[in-house]
């Protein structure tokens, strides 16, 4: 299995390591090692404290002949992994406090995912994210995200075909290219966001769907924070509306009408680019936004001939159409939040430096009403292996 692969490997890589470094003075040896691979941070509902959820690698249990994770529960049985939980008043205090009760010393480098609960999101994460970023062990490319309810529930999570949760998140994340409806947010990118006076921080949003057997995780939406506290979040549709804008949808399937007649036409994209310019005229400040388009017809549920001239015409105009529903329904949401997550802001800074002294006070109330065009450029590459759709000739 993949994950067991990655997790064995990453074992190695450490192992290996621990050799090499033999003869130094603060080595630390494998089996004294607990291998953080999943963080989930929550407020404690009893004592409104923070609580974290480590999730931990048992080594002993990467190679049974199981190939998915024990029913029983994260910390029991077979599974792969123990969830250690603590509560404290500050992120660093509660990970020391780890050590009365694990019998090894926590180690980072290889955390695969951070995960803030809803009510701790909305409370503020930023005395949270400073261990991550000061911490020498810590990694600043480790995916972050917002549960839809506990973090905690999202790391007990008991995965179909992963034997480690926090795994089988980071590569779930690592795919969502394939549709470009999910903001993908590292650390990194979380916490540049979080240090600009204007452009609002964004993370995707993970929760669990269905009950019972049928119950699965998914990825959808967006998380959209002002400064460092969550105040309103984005549809799938709105999320790939913010990623045409900032030049970041990679591959994903727009749905059209058939020109002329019922049915549905799925195209593939293949390429995009996306472009923002600022202007001032007047005093007036107003942005533009240029997206280019390329894409393949997939497939279609009617029996037009998409492949002629005309038709193409057509359908090339309602992909634009739909493009430009996505970014200004994105558009609509953020002014309404009043949280710049499209960083307009900054192309002022960067581009009107005298005027933008002016404005960045009020950026807030200038962003909500502030005049923005959008240009959408479509094309049609191709339609596959065949032309026209594989139906009876008509009489």
């Amino acid at each position: 299995m993949k994950s067991v692969k990655k997790a064995a490997a990453l074992l190695t890589t450490i192992l290996i390591l621990s050799l090499g470094t033999s003869g130094c003075w603060n080595r630390r040896e494998l089996p004294s090692l607990g291998i953080v691979m999943g963080v989930g941070m929550d407020k404690n509902v009893d004592s409104g404290k923070l609580e974290v959820t480590a999730q931990l690698i048992k080594t002993s249990e990467l190679n049974s002949g199981s190939s998915e994770a024990d029913s029983s529960g994260g910390g029991g049985g077979s599974s792969a992994y123990w969830n250690l939980q603590n509560t404290g008043e500050s992120m660093f205090a509660t990970v020391r406090g780890f050590t009365h009760k694990s019998s090894r010393k926590l180690y980072w480098p290889h955390n695969q995912v951070i995960i803030f609960g809803h009510s701790l999101a909305e409370e503020g994460v930023l005395e949270y994210l400073d261990f991550f970023v000061r911490d020498q062990e810590t990694r600043l490319e480790v995916y972050m995200l917002v549960a839809d309810d506990n973090a905690s529930d999202i790391l007990d999570f008991q995965l179909k075909l992963e034997k480690i949760p926090s795994v089988g998140i980071s590569e779930l994340m690592e795919s969502q290219s394939a549709n470009s409806q999910t903001c993908v947010t590292q650390l990194n990118e979380f916490v540049t966001r979080l240090m600009s006076p204007t452009t609002a921080p964004v993370a995707p949003i993970i929760k669990i769907e269905g009950k019972g057997a049928n119950s699965e995780l998914s990825v959808e939406g967006t998380a959209v924070f002002k400064k460092d506290k969550l105040i309103g979040q984005l549809t799938k549709e709105e999320t790939r509306g913010l990623l045409w804008t900032i030049d970041k949808v990679k591959s994903g399937i727009i749905d059209v009408k058939c020109p002329d007649c019922s049915g549905t036409v799925s195209l593939e994209i293949t390429r995009s680019k996306g472009k923002i310019t600022s202007q001032i005229e007047d005093g007036k400040p107003s942005i533009t936004i240029e997206i280019e388009e390329e894409g393949n017809i997939g497939d279609q549920s009617c029996d037009a001939n998409l492949v002629a001239p005309d038709a193409i015409e057509k359908l090339k105009k309602q992909v634009e159409k739909a493009i430009l529903e996505e970014v200004e329904s994105a558009l609509k949401k953020s002014q309404k939040l009043k949280a710049d997550i499209f960083g307009f802001g900054e192309v002022f800074h960067q581009r009107h430096l005298k005027e933008w002294t002016k404005m960045k006070d009020d950026w807030d109330e200038i962003f909500s009403n502030l005049e923005v065009e959008i240009i959408v450029e479509a094309k049609i590459r191709r339609s596959g292996m065949i032309g026209r759709p594989a139906t009876p000739a008509k009489e």
